[in-house]
């Protein structure tokens, strides 16, 4: 059985190191899609020549043309702008709602059976657009932002403490930032509950850093934004998908009436198959966390 196409639209840092990580995996055929002609091209080249030196099996072709996508299992949108100093997030949902609107109406077309992974921001709010848009049953659209949050509490807890980052089990729903939803309760250290091993205020901490997580990046880079962890999530969730895996992870999904919300995209628990969102898990919720999780989806 040959390898499915899966497309990348977007080839900036996201989109581009997510295709090399697609690629390298050997698991997959990659297009590397954006409108401006020549970077797709361009990387897609420099992905080619690293191949022998790599080991991947897999061929990846750049494009401005939407027909090379044409049949994909999966696509992956990381279209959009970054929000720019003094930019409001209404102006930053405006602007990326219409470049979403734009590659989903292209990618309903020519990938009628694709499932679509969102990256743009604000996530579920652009989640919600290519839904819309696409009128994709809810199972085929997901976006992506708890398994990021999640690596990153994850990663933190595992440092503070000077453990595996395997030892570590977290889950963070919502969204990023200030609606992001830490389950605490639910956080184990080698399956020791994480207030066995730190107090509150350092726990808070972490979790603190954990919401500016992205920021943090930002104002070290300077030029620039995360690229290597988001690009890690993606491929994440997208192996989880095509392997059919059934792994439960933090995605933004559609919800009907899962934790209160309906008719709206949040990070929820999810099991993640061949079909996409298979399920939304639902877990018990203290009151606390039912509130932060409503006001998460009430965001957007």
């Amino acid at each position: 059985m040959g390898r499915e196409k899966i497309t990348v639209i977007g080839a900036g840092n996201v989109g581009g190191t997510t295709a090399q990580r697609l690629v390298e995996s050997g698991r997959y055929d990659v297009v590397l899609l954006d409108i401006v002609d020549g970077i797709p091209q361009g990387k897609s080249l420099d992905l080619m020549q690293a191949a022998p030196l790599v080991g991947s099996k897999g061929r990846i072709e750049g494009t401005t043309d939407y027909k090379v996508s044409a049949g994909s299992s999966l696509v992956v949108i990381t279209s959009g702008v970054p929000r720019k100093p003094g930019m409001s997030r209404e102006q930053l949902l405006e602007t990326n709602a219409k470049i979403v609107r734009d590659v989903v109406k292209q990618v309903a077309v020519v990938s009628p059976n694709a499932i679509l992974v969102v990256v743009t921001n604000p996530l579920d709010a652009m989640t919600y657009v290519a839904q819309k848009v696409s009128k994709f049953p809810r199972e085929r659209v997901v976006g992506m932002a708890g398994v990021l949050d999640s690596a990153r509490l994850q990663s933190f807890i595992a440092a503070e403490l000077k453990v595996s980052v395997d030892s570590v089990q977290t889950m963070v729903l919502g969204g990023h930032g200030d609606q992001m939803v830490p389950l605490i309760r639910y956080t184990t250290v080698a399956g020791v509950p994480l207030s066995e091993w730190l107090p509150k205020e350092r726990i808070d901490a972490l979790v603190k850093r954990t919401q500016e997580g992205g920021a943090e990046v930002v104002s070290l880079l300077k030029t620039g934004s995360a690229y290597y962890a988001p690009s890690a999530s993606i491929v994440a969730m997208v192996d989880a998908i095509m392997l059919d895996s059934k792994k439960i992870m933090p995605c933004a999904a559609l919800c009907r009436g899962e934790y209160g919300v309906d008719g709206l995209f949040v990070g929820v628990p999810v099991k993640l198959g061949r079909r996409g969102v298979e399920e939304v898990v639902r877990l018990s919720l203290t009151k606390d966390e039912q509130a932060a999780l409503a006001k998460s989806a009430a965001a957007v």
